[in-house]
């Protein structure tokens, strides 16, 4: 049994980044050229120039509620508008032969091209081969995700049972009677199709793997499965990007698919942090049909070290961690993450920072805790000046040792007492 997918998972590290960086000028110059809101997007941008990570990271990030303003403002034009927002370089007819829908309303096109979503490659790397079948229970209706895992299965060879949501005792007897090798779809469902099972003192001896998105996949429900004979493997993506990491047997990380290139950025701004650092999931895809440029997940992930244990040569996240958007209300203020940062760029001294609101509702403060490498007299004082003019609140300033504020992504802490 093939272990890998492709020759394009044990790439080396500069063979890989030097086919992305490769294929990058040209998928910048196509979204200008192509797709209306990121030729206004990326206005006065030479493509020919983006060539390199540092270079990308100068471009804009558009985010997931940023996209879905756009689409709505254009969908609100009597005269010119575009469902897509002008996003899709593709159109209604043969060349887009499905249209979906995240809340919001987010819409999405689908190309067709094979294996659209690039599913296949987390699917087989959760144990799927040619020739099997798979009860697919993600949702066949408005959103994208059934067919995203209906496509990535055809792409490998296998059949597909499109289960569907609900009706759990005739999940149950299909799996009984079509005898699938796995199950593709949220933990929780499987988990309650499986307890069904029990109750109906039905056997599934098929239903040997699986392959998990849409929600958390703790250790805890992963061992419950196991314990029960099936093997559970968790995939990372989205509506708007299709596959972004998947999980391997080494159980250690998700690896990033091989036709994005992530960054992980302080959130509220468009810089990438360190490695290992948490920040905001940042993906740039090369899908000439949705040609997302430093496209703004909204998820907090994280980089790890080293390479994944199976062999796979590209870079593993440690899967999502939080939601990056930490816009606070305080005192009938919205504070946001950009403007801590716009703060911490102020100051040479100052290396991270992290600003906590306390307090009761209607009563709280704030306190901006910052890592400073060195602390010049009146350097608090400038900084809480710089408060009041950035936020337009007053804030006391702590300054701490470099290293000592938690490594979570969190640049806006809400502690405050909502009782």
């Amino acid at each position: 049994m093939n272990t890998f997918f492709d020759a394009l998972e044990t790439r080396t590290t500069t063979q890989r980044e030097a086919a992305l960086m490769s294929a990058l000028p040209a998928q910048v110059a196509h979204a200008q050229n192509r797709s209306t809101a990121l030729a206004e997007i990326l206005r006065g941008v030479e493509a020919s120039t983006v060539t390199s990570r540092a270079a990308l990271a100068a471009l804009p990030v558009t985010r997931k509620h940023e996209l879905q303003e756009i689409q709505q403002a254009s969908r609100a034009l009597a005269v010119g508008g575009n469902v897509f927002g002008g996003f899709s370089s593709v159109g209604y007819g043969a060349a887009m032969p499905r249209v979906f829908a995240s809340p919001g309303p987010i819409y999405e096109p689908e190309g067709t091209a094979r294996d659209y979503w690039r599913m296949a490659r987390a699917i087989y790397a959760a144990g799927f081969r040619r020739g099997e079948l798979i009860h697919n229970s993600f949702s066949y209706h408005f959103v994208p995700a059934g067919s995203m895992m209906e496509t990535g299965a055809h792409a490998i060879g296998c059949s597909v049972f499109p289960g569907g949501t609900g009706q759990t005792e005739q999940q149950v007897l299909a799996m009984r009677d079509l005898q699938p090798a796995g199950y593709i779809g949220t933990p929780s469902f499987l988990k309650i199709i499986v307890e069904k099972a029990i109750e109906m003192g039905v056997a599934l001896p098929s239903v040997a793997k699986a392959m998990f998105g849409g929600e958390a996949f703790p250790p805890s429900l992963r061992d419950w499965f196991l314990e029960r004979g099936i093997s559970g493997y968790q995939c990372y993506a989205t509506a708007d990007l299709g596959l972004i990491a998947y999980e391997t047997h080494s159980r250690q990380g998700l690896v990033l698919d091989e036709n994005v290139i992530v960054e992980i950025v302080r959130p509220g701004t468009g810089d990438p942090v360190a490695e290992g650092e948490v920040g905001e999931v940042v993906v740039t895809t090369l899908n000439p049909d949705y040609p997302l440029i430093r496209f703004g997940t909204g998820d907090l992930s994280a980089v790890l070290p080293g390479a994944c244990p199976t062999g796979r040569t590209n870079v593993r996240i440690k899967g999502w961690m939080g939601r990056a958007d930490q816009t606070t209300k305080i005192r009938g203020m919205f504070v946001h993450p950009k403007q801590v940062d716009d703060i911490v760029k102020r100051f040479t001294e100052v290396a991270r920072a992290r600003l906590v609101v306390s307090g009761e509702m209607a009563n709280d403060t704030m306190t901006l805790r910052v890592e400073a490498n060195t602390n010049p007299e009146g350097l608090n004082l400038r900084i809480e000046e710089a408060i009041r003019d950035v936020t337009k609140l007053r804030g006391q300033v702590e300054i701490v040792l470099p290293g000592s504020l938690p490594n979570d992504g969190k640049i806006i802490e809400d502690a405050r007492s909502y009782k």
